[in-house]
């Protein structure tokens, strides 16, 4: 189902305004990693906002994700007074860890296994004329 023009917008102004707390929070360097939000979906209702992190060298991911829950009431304290004048209620906030980059790292490395196989096949079909 595709995201509506309202949804957009307030997935914008929330990562927009995410970003800003996270840095302010201390929460975008954790364990000597880097955490940025890659993305922001908001339900058709606008009652829940799920936020996919993205953790760039973070040693513990799991705690990472603790550290955040753990200080989820500071979060959305914060969001509310920076959001209150464009939105009539905060949604509920879900954080998630993003993926994507651990699948391209993957899928990279498949395609240079295949790579490797296929000159290696070259390489024995040369030589064997």
């Amino acid at each position: 189902m595709e995201e509506g023009k309202r949804q957009k917008q307030i997935a914008g102004l929330l990562n927009e305004e995410m970003n800003t707390i996270f840095q302010r929070l201390g929460l975008s360097m954790i364990d000597g990693g880097m955490i940025s939000i890659s993305a922001v979906k908001v339900t058709p209702d606008l009652l829940e906002a799920r936020f996919y992190l993205s953790l760039f060298q973070v040693k513990d991911v799991e705690a990472a994700l603790a550290k955040i829950e753990s200080r989820h009431h500071e979060i959305k304290k914060e969001l509310a007074s920076n959001v209150r004048h464009q939105l009539r209620s905060i949604p509920v906030l879900k954080f998630y860890k993003d993926d994507t980059l651990d699948h391209v790292f993957k899928m990279e490395e498949i395609f240079k296994k295949i790579e490797e196989e296929k000159k290696g096949g070259l390489g024995a079909g040369d030589s064997a004329e």
